[in-house]
């Protein structure tokens, strides 16, 4: 059996290696470091100049469109709500009929099935072999006479200051009969169903709140509560508007096709784009003055 002496040499070598692996393996988180330092440092030269909350004064180049939209929605809520007019831009040359839109509108109101406010239809048009697909997205047109106000018994529906038509869910009595005269289908009925209706039990995400008008508004399986048995419909994302914030639809546009500001700014994006393309509003002709502009 060896003795102590004996060992002495391997725990010499032993204590070398050991030391040697770890001023390689520091070694290698340093220049590991200093490689991603580097890295950013080159990144952030390419960066713009931009200081978070965004400057209001700030010019921001013509490629850089949400972020417009952005400070000019900033500065429309430094005015009054009287002095506000919110409206959106629909450039249905770029719309690509994705459904993006769509999909981020149902997300932000956690919207049950059965209730959409924005979407997007599609018409075949052309003859074969030049045939085309166009894409019509629809939210509420928040219009400037809106039939659906004049019907509601308990002045649960009315137009905002601003422009922008709401429901209120605490006086709503379902009676629908602002449903049955919207000329453009804007309205939905929420009947409390579920996505998982037909499984074992409820998702917990079919539980989570909606933020809609600023409230925790919670639909529970069972309950009656608000927003259940309610009209719903499109309110421009009114909760991110206040919070200083563009709606859903308009930030996830992958063909950037969906605008969004204050009419009354004469310097905003959205009056520049209706100022100089070709614009249509769907059935003008009822003279209900659609807030939602589509270019064609």
């Amino acid at each position: 059996m060896p003795n102590d002496q004996e060992q002495e040499p391997n725990r010499d070598i032993k204590t070398h290696s050991n030391t040697k692996a770890l001023k390689i393996g520091l070694g290698a988180i340093v220049g590991a470091a200093l490689i991603a330092a580097e890295a950013k440092a080159k990144t952030e030269e390419n960066l713009p100049d931009l200081n978070f909350p965004i400057p209001l004064t700030q010019d921001f180049p013509s490629d850089k469109i949400v972020l417009r939209m952005q400070r000019e929605l900033q500065q429309a809520l430094l005015k009054p709500e009287q002095q506000r007019k919110w409206a959106m831009v629909i450039d249905l040359r770029k719309c690509i009929g994705c459904h993006s839109c769509t999909v981020a509108c149902q997300a932000e109101n956690v919207l049950p099935p059965g209730v959409i406010y924005r979407p997007v239809t599609e018409q075949e048009g052309g003859v074969y072999p030049q045939v085309r697909l166009h894409f019509l997205p629809q939210p509420c047109m928040h219009c400037t006479i809106p039939p659906c106000t004049k019907v509601c018994p308990v002045a649960a529906t009315y137009k905002r200051d601003d422009g922008v038509v709401v429901v209120d869910y605490t006086k709503c009595i379902g009676c629908q009969r602002c449903i049955s005269v919207c000329p453009y289908g804007a309205r939905s009925f929420d009947k409390g169903s579920y996505y998982t209706n037909s499984t074992p039990q409820h998702e917990p995400y079919e539980s989570e709140p909606s933020f809609e008008y600023g409230g925790d508004w919670f639909r529970q399986p069972g309950s009656i509560k608000p927003p259940i048995n309610k009209v719903r419909k499109c309110h421009f994302c009114l909760e991110r508007i206040e919070a200083g914030m563009l709606p859903a639809c308009v930030n996830t546009c992958l063909g950037r096709a969906t605008y969004f500001g204050d009419l009354n700014n004469d310097t905003s994006l959205i009056n520049g784009l209706i100022k100089s393309n070709s614009v249509m509003k769907l059935k003008e002709e009822l003279k209900t003055g659609p807030n939602v502009y589509y270019l064609v």
